[in-house]
């Protein structure tokens, strides 16, 4: 059931999906084979109709994949930034850590993504913190090049 249910999210057939809670509301809590949860799974295939039934269910915001990322994360890096202003507008922690200590504005920065890294800002994202290897967002943009983010972020230190 979940696998199907997983499938539908990836395809973001909202009308499945909301049949599929309906009839199983515990299913806003799976875990797919990588970790993920529904929710997880929806903003990385940028479902944000899907992402906001999720939120609406009952599953949890700040709830993490395999690998520690969280929601907010992984559209930090795909580059969806209206998913990630509806996560940050519902409560998404913008200074959560993975495990490897990376947040959301490291992710930001690390994949040029201005945009998101300027709404991550506005919402009061940390630009001190350190990922593992003890580099900020603005130490990952300089090491990317990227001049619109080492600007904007030298701004906020």
């Amino acid at each position: 059931m979940s696998d199907r249910f997983f499938n539908e999210i990836r395809l973001g057939n909202l009308e499945a999906v909301t049949q599929m809670l309906n009839d199983n509301p515990e299913l806003v809590d799976a875990i797919d084979q990588r970790g993920s949860t529904p929710l997880i799974l929806a903003t990385y295939y940028d479902q944000i109709g899907i992402a906001e039934l999720l939120l609406d269910k009952g599953a949890k915001i700040d709830a993490v994949d395999g690998s520690g990322n969280t929601a907010l994360m992984g559209v930090c890096f795909k580059g969806f930034a209206g998913i990630a202003e509806m996560l940050i507008e519902r409560g998404a922690n913008v200074n959560e850590r993975n495990s490897m200590g990376a947040t959301s504005l490291i992710y930001a920065a690390t994949f040029n993504r201005p945009e998101i890294a300027k709404i991550l800002l506005e919402h009061g994202a940390d630009t001190t913190a350190k990922d593992a290897r003890g580099n900020t967002a603005h130490d990952h943009a300089k090491m990317q090049g990227v001049p619109e983010l080492i600007q904007l972020l030298a701004a906020e230190l």
